[in-house]
């Protein structure tokens, strides 16, 4: 494991930039940018068009590690290069940005109120791929909808195995457990996926240390108990539909957690943009999304 990226995961200041939109998610991201499925005629030319969106993004001058501590990003991003060099690369040593891999193949049907994730038989080789391509750490999504124990428990219980095997590869983990911010008994859900957490964390070795990220929780400071636990590395926060304004005046509530934000990083970005335009636009939504995860509201 790289020393120095731990060390500025644990202790910079900063946000992760969620850049990992996979293939059911990619025509929507797109969308939002001014691309719409009648631009592109395969699933090729639509993931070279993601990529150049993401390159573009890596690349401004803007998106610099004095306000960026790392960046998620998809399998095919990782394996595609950003002005000739492999992308997690250039992340770190041309920006001095952690690099993260998704690695989850997505999700099954909704059972027993959750979404798990789909199984991932080619974990041991994707993960030894992240490590020659030089990623710190992995992304894994499941997605809670309903108050279920029993499947809120399976569904830590799968992010915490995945993440046994992160760890054995000399990886950190990030383990994400969405909660749907749609759902009407959203608080109650919390705090079962709380509960469980905790237990799973409680298990772990001295040895393992983990990263989590979690869904903005109803009430400031929830997850306050999980930001200081000692085998957590950092607890980051996902956007989940929320608009960019919604979910900066939440995250800037809770202490100790930071932003790992998609949608809400690259609203208002839009393909024909200038330059001039586009850097700006990126600009001011990293400054207020970096403000809200280093400077809190006290309440």
């Amino acid at each position: 494991m790289n020393v120095e990226q731990y060390d500025r995961m644990k202790n910079g200041a900063g946000f992760i930039a969620a850049l990992d939109q996979s293939g059911g998610s990619t025509p929507k991201a797109l969308a939002l940018y001014g691309i719409d499925e009648s631009m592109y005629s395969s699933q090729e030319e639509m993931f070279s068009l993601m990529h150049q969106m993401r390159a573009r993004i890596i690349t401004s001058p803007v998106f610099s590690s004095e306000r960026i501590l790392g960046a998620i990003l998809f399998e095919m991003t990782m394996e595609r290069l950003i002005e000739g060099i492999p992308s997690a690369e250039y992340l770190w040593n041309r920006k001095h940005i952690v690099p993260f891999l998704k690695i989850d193949n997505g999700l099954l049907p909704t059972a027993h109120g959750v979404a798990l994730m789909k199984p991932i038989p080619e974990l041991a080789s994707r993960l030894e791929k992240a490590r020659r391509f030089g990623i710190f750490g992995t992304k894994e999504r499941s997605v809670i909808y309903e108050p279920d124990f029993a499947g809120i428990s399976s569904c830590v219980d799968q992010q915490f195995e995945i993440a046994d095997e992160v760890l054995d590869s000399d990886l950190v983990p990030i383990i994400e457990p969405e909660v749907d911010i749609k759902s009407n008994e959203k608080r109650y859900i919390e705090e079962i996926l709380k509960s469980a957490l905790m237990a799973g964390l409680d298990s772990l070795e001295s040895n393992q240390n983990v990263m989590l990220k979690l869904t903005l929780p109803e009430e400031a400071n929830f997850y306050a108990d999980i930001v200081r636990h000692p085998r957590v590395l950092r607890v980051v926060a996902l956007s989940g539909g929320y608009s960019q304004e919604h979910a900066v005046e939440l995250l800037a509530r809770n202490e100790g957690l930071i932003a790992s934000f998609s949608r809400a990083l690259t609203e208002n970005l839009h393909h024909d943009q200038s330059d001039e335009q586009f850097n700006a636009t990126l600009a001011s939504s990293i400054e207020s999304i970096y403000l809200a995860s280093t400077q809190k509201i006290t309440r």
